[in-house]
């Protein structure tokens, strides 16, 4: 089963700008990622946007929509920024796709050591390969579902939204 991976950017791959001074978007990670961790599954990465997520409007959350919705593939991965991540998941649900839609993001990016974000896109691959179609973000090691998830900036991390919907543990 192919797994479309849809990049717009966000602390993910993010590096540092040493003649600036600041982290900056230039490049996608993710190629050198898959081929460090061995991955073995047929992936088939496509740059939508390098934007960080703050930046990203409402017209950016329906191109990558179009791109979810446009894809071959029935099981896709977003990387996202984590600041709008939950915000983006709600507008890709809301187009009730049949398809599996994992986001997932970094914290720390992953050109910085002591990056989240090996340890997300490879729970996001598992979720991917695991969950029924619907939209999730998985974090922290959890699988939230969409909109039952927020992030909790006081402790850097993701947390499930009290309701009827679970999160589960990504094992």
């Amino acid at each position: 089963m192919p797994i479309r991976v849809i990049i717009t950017g966000g602390t993910f791959d993010k590096a540092y700008d040493s003649l600036r001074g600041e982290l900056t978007l230039s490049r996608t990670h993710l190629p050198d990622i898959l081929e460090m961790v061995r991955c073995t599954v047929d992936t088939r990465p496509e740059v939508r946007l390098l934007k960080d997520s703050l930046e990203m409007d409402d017209h950016d959350r329906q191109v990558i929509t179009d791109a979810c919705r446009e894809c071959d593939e029935h099981v896709i991965i977003v990387t996202h920024g984590t600041d709008t991540m939950t915000k983006t998941a709600a507008v890709v649900a809301a187009a009730q796709l049949d398809k599996t839609v994992v986001f997932t993001g970094a914290m720390i990016p992953y050109a910085v050591n002591g990056s989240d974000a090996l340890f997300n896109l490879g729970g996001a691959f598992a979720a991917a390969q695991s969950c029924p179609p619907g939209v999730y973000i998985v974090m922290n090691g959890k699988v939230f579902e969409s909109g039952a998830v927020r992030k909790n900036r006081n402790n850097g991390v993701f947390e499930e939204v009290t309701g009827d919907r679970k999160t589960t543990d990504a094992r």
